[in-house]
């Protein structure tokens, strides 16, 4: 059965709906294992999304940030699911900038062929699959794409986690400018043009990139491995943490050699 982009980028509005309630209350926030935080809201999106891709496409298998853990061994035999990051940029969301997104992405054979990144308080979706990629505003659907690489490059650069190895990294590049974002809109700004690269050293979990990855892919960019310049692939390996990653617009431009790859 194939899977709609527009039921998907539904199922991530209402999710953003959920979460919008619970941003506009007082809400507490708890702490997970790994010192992340955790609200209502991550827990209400979870739901809702999960409630919407089971009810569409029940044969298809679901990953996501807030569900059960699953081993490899499970994993290892999809050959087709749903990677899911209910709430990205819980740290944005308690700081109340709006700089958080809901993702849902569609992985067949560890590539991301489908993306939805919802950003409800800015009420902006971003999208895209094999047919393009598209941004969503006040119901007005425009195509976006990668531009070319500007004389002076702008780099999208996370606003909570930078560290030395990405400053030696953006050393590399002499002249640039640098603008800061939370969660998965650092791949949006690449994907419309606004933006020519996101390097990231730090970690990620797969669940963080997904969405980003397939719709910047559908933009005209790549996400190349900092280690390899290969593509950044899903569920290949037990740990579901990512190795450091650049998201590339132009993909004629020499950014393995500008960045030291």
């Amino acid at each position: 059965m194939s899977v709609s982009l527009d039921t998907c980028i539904d199922i991530a509005v209402s999710a953003g709906a959920r979460i919008l309630s619970v941003y506009h209350s007082d809400f507490d926030v708890q702490t997970k294992a790994d010192d992340s935080p955790l609200t209502q809201a991550d827990l209400a999106s979870h739901r809702c999304i999960v409630e919407g891709l089971q009810a569409a496409w029940p044969e298809i298998p679901i990953l996501s940030e807030e569900g059960k853990s699953l081993p490899f061994e499970t994993r290892r035999q999809w050959t087709r699911y749903f990677l899911v990051d209910p709430l990205d940029g819980t740290k944005e969301f308690i700081k109340k900038n709006g700089e958080f997104t809901v993702n849902i992405a569609l992985i067949e054979n560890g590539v991301p062929v489908l993306g939805v990144v919802h950003a409800p308080v800015l009420g902006v979706t971003y999208a895209g699959d094999a047919s393009g990629a598209w941004r969503i505003e006040n119901g007005e659907r425009s195509p976006m794409s990668v531009r070319p690489v500007a004389e002076v490059p702008t780099l999208v650069v996370s606003r909570s986690h930078q560290d030395e190895a990405l400053q030696s990294l953006l050393s590399g590049i002499e002249q640039h400018e640098a603008v800061s974002r939370g969660s998965s809109l650092k791949f949006c700004l690449v994907a419309e043009g606004s933006a020519d690269l996101y390097p990231r050293t730090g970690p990620t979990c797969e669940w963080d990139t997904g969405a980003g990855q397939a719709v910047v892919e559908a933009a005209g960019g790549q996400v190349l491995k900092l280690d390899d310049w290969q593509p950044l692939r899903y569920n290949t390996k037990d740990s579901l943490l990512n190795p450091g990653f650049a998201v590339i617009g132009d993909v004629q431009h020499n950014w393995p050699q500008r960045l030291g790859g």
